[in-house]
């Protein structure tokens, strides 16, 4: 019956989404509902897996289904788990759920209602389904041991995430969403020759028995070509320094689960990409191309923080720390050792916890304050909002990389690897890459601690609050509470209706991703003796 988890956990979102083609218009008051209830289906799915996963056997595929997909191309319908994709996995779920429970909960007018109407239509019922099918195309990408199958399951996620910042996003939407999809699917094309090359040389698109190969039937020619190939549709979607233009505009436009999902799951299928397919099918590939991928990945680190520092828009000053993040990640594979893979996994799963609640928490801001922009914020946050403030406070030292905290253990595990690197690689090169990654970790706490004190620390420049008397236009602005339901607190002095603090519904969505950030940062042996034998395994070719 466990064989069934992984056909399970991809047929209830798509049999979710499925019956909101053919639901009846009556349906709509109870969609809200309806996207939790599928979500948190899918979600408990999902923990019965993590409780019945045998962790004496992390390196070995579990849960498994292979059933003939197509017999003439030999393609196979195969998925199964194992310690590098069940976090992962998890993670997906959890993501998900509580995107619904942000968009669910509450009142139909307060903030994080995208189901509301918007310009006029909200398309709730689009919402719901673009979510679910996303949802599929997720976890299938995790699950999935056939190379067709896994690609599959990358490009279904194209869709509708285009969609997503298309029609729920901001003014940009148009430009953002066009070049969003325009990256992904060009980089998709390289990808897609990169996994025909390995098919034609070997005959199998067997991910499990490709592994086990370590490469025969491929000359080291044709394992560099084609780990480049594989490796920039992987970097677009990572996203790697100079793929990444995509992604600030992306983030910047997208509606606040949209970037929640973008950063916390979307990302970790081009690194995911790296330690399934790139690294143990093609080992001599890796070795080659393993310096050339920490130059690029010290860069965007760099890159990443300096334009953090020079960004004024909360939510792209976010979404450039993730191309720095990323860079961790990236710096990690490089090292091809069983300690710097660790980290960039471990890295992959704390940046998912942390990013996802830091665009949870912009998004809460421009919906109260009207923008995003940190000179406009004009400061004071924790004087006048302080619980918000201060899980703002809190996300940003998780991001900056604390001791203690879940972002710590992979950024450190990631330079670690690259002090003594495996494969036969040139270890004053990587040295060089660990000093210049540990000034991009210094200048992560320097913007983290920029953007902390214009948005929560001083005195604030502007009350978030508006006149007793309502908006006089239609505009949003500074702190405009006119589509708040109820009635709210009067600051008697000013006349002016208060906005408010943390709502439960936010509560709800929020309080996982701090305990688990917590949790890793404290134990993170949780996730490095999941992850550990499943890398000996992979990296085994490397010897």
């Amino acid at each position: 019956m466990t064989s069934l988890l992984p056909v399970a956990l991809l047929a209830v979102p798509l049999l979710g989404a499925l019956l909101l083609l053919v639901a009846p218009t009556a349906l709509r008051p109870w969609l809200r509902v309806y996207g939790l209830v599928v979500s948190g289906v899918a979600l408990v799915l999902a923990v019965v897996m993590v409780a019945t996963f045998d962790y004496g056997q992390t390196a070995r595929p579990q849960f498994a289904v292979d059933r003939e997909w197509i017999s003439g191309l030999g393609l196979h319908f195969h998925l199964a788990v194992d310690g590098i994709s069940l976090p992962l996995i998890a993670l997906t779920a959890l993501l998900t759920f509580l995107c619904f429970v942000y968009l669910s909960w509450g009142d139909a007018r307060g903030p994080g209602q995208l189901l509301r109407a918007r310009a006029g239509g909200g398309r709730p019922r689009a919402m719901v389904f673009t979510l679910l099918v996303l949802e599929v195309g997720m976890i299938g990408t995790f699950l999935a041991l056939d190379l067709l199958l896994f690609f599959v399951f990358f490009e279904i996620v194209l869709i509708p995430m285009y969609f997503l910042i298309a029609i729920w996003g901001g003014k940009g939407r148009r430009g953002a969403s066009i070049k969003f999809i325009l990256y992904t699917l060009l980089g998709s094309v390289v990808m897609l020759l990169g996994l025909l090359l390995v098919w034609a040389r070997t005959g199998t698109l067997d991910i499990v028995a490709l592994g086990q190969a370590h490469g025969a039937g491929m000359p080291r020619a044709v394992q560099i070509l084609a780990f480049v190939a594989i490796g920039v549709g992987l970097a677009v979607k990572t996203p790697m320094w100079p793929l990444h233009t995509w992604l600030p505009d992306a983030h910047t436009e997208a509606p606040t689960v949209g970037s929640v999902l973008l950063a916390g799951v979307l990302l970790k299928m081009g690194t995911y990409g790296f330690a399934r397919i790139a690294i143990p099918v093609l080992p001599e590939g890796a070795v080659a191309v393993a310096p050339w991928l920490g130059a690029f990945a010290v860069v965007g680190i760099i890159y990443g923080a300096l334009a953090c520092l020079a960004q004024r828009d909360l939510k792209r000053m976010i979404a450039y720390s993730s191309v720095g993040h990323m860079g961790f990640v990236l710096l990690g594979f490089a090292s091809l050792t069983t300690v710097g893979v660790n980290g960039a996994l471990f890295a992959n799963v704390a940046h998912g916890l942390i990013t996802g609640l830091l665009f949870f928490l912009a998004g809460a801001i421009k919906e109260r304050y009207g923008t995003a922009d940190m000179r406009v914020l004009g400061g004071g946050m924790l004087a006048t909002l302080p619980h918000l403030g201060s899980v703002l406070t809190f996300a940003a030292i998780a991001s900056l990389g604390v001791p203690g905290l879940a972002g710590f253990w992979g950024e450190m595990l990631s330079l670690f690897g690259a002090f003594q690197p495996g494969g036969g690689l040139p270890r004053g090169l990587f040295l060089t890459f660990m000093v210049i990654g540990g000034l991009g970790a210094v200048l992560t706490a320097a913007y983290f601690l920029v953007m902390l004190s214009r948005v929560t620390h001083g005195l604030p420049e502007r009350a978030p609050a508006m006149s007793a008397g309502g908006p006089s236009g239609g505009s949003h602005r500074v702190g405009d509470t006119s589509e708040w339901p109820g009635e709210r607190p009067i600051d008697g002095r000013r006349g002016r209706r208060l906005l408010p603090d943390i709502q439960g519904y936010e509560w709800a969505a929020w309080v996982p991703l701090i305990v688990l950030i917590l949790l890793f940062g404290l134990w993170p042996k949780l996730l490095l003796s999941l992850t550990t034998p499943a890398v000996q395994t992979l990296l085994g070719a490397l010897s």
